[in-house]
């Protein structure tokens, strides 16, 4: 403990030293919160997390009546407040539904399809994607790739034949 002088007293006031506080009342405290919490490795936490915001202060929380009352409220409010956040998480988890909704995923076809577009150049793969997923017309692709008309259509030929050999298809249609 540290002695104090008041200005021009005697009258001298014992400041306990953090490390006195720490040592004779970090287990009473964490033993309390674990009968609160139910949870040892929570109630270590608020412990210690009380203690370390007594640290950061410690110069105005040493001069209270009694420090280790002032600990043990910051302890009980972090404590207070895990189990108010605990609390909300199982109210909206309560309230969501009991089973997540399933959808089938992606068929073989679609596999083949994503794995064929992948071996493509950039620009083809671009280039097909744009035209026959997004729907978007050649011309508007152009634009976005600051290329001509007829490079587009070019890659998109090329595509096309580059998957049609991948996917192993036959094009019945009599072409584009």
């Amino acid at each position: 403990m540290t002695a104090i002088a008041g200005r021009g007293t005697e009258k001298r006031t014992a400041v306990p030293s953090f490390d006195d506080v720490y040592a004779a009342h970090y287990a009473d405290l964490t033993v309390q919160l674990y009968a609160y919490f139910g949870d040892r490795q929570d109630a270590h936490d608020v412990v210690q997390e009380a203690f370390y915001r007594a640290l950061v202060r410690w110069s105005s929380v040493a001069r209270y009546d009694d420090p280790v009352a002032w600990i043990r409220r910051v302890a009980w409010n972090l404590a207070v407040s895990r189990w108010r956040r605990a609390r909300t998480a199982l109210s909206f988890l309560g309230r969501q539904p009991r089973v997540e909704p399933q959808s089938a995923g992606p068929g073989p076809e679609r596999v083949a399809l994503v794995a064929a577009l992948a071996t493509l150049p950039d620009a083809q793969r671009r280039a097909m994607v744009l035209h026959y997923m997004a729907d978007m017309p050649v011309a508007e692709i152009a634009d976005r790739e600051g290329v001509a008309v007829g490079t587009v259509k070019s890659w998109l030929h090329r595509g096309r034949a580059a998957l049609a050999a991948r996917l192993d298809v036959t094009d019945h249609s009599g072409g584009e």
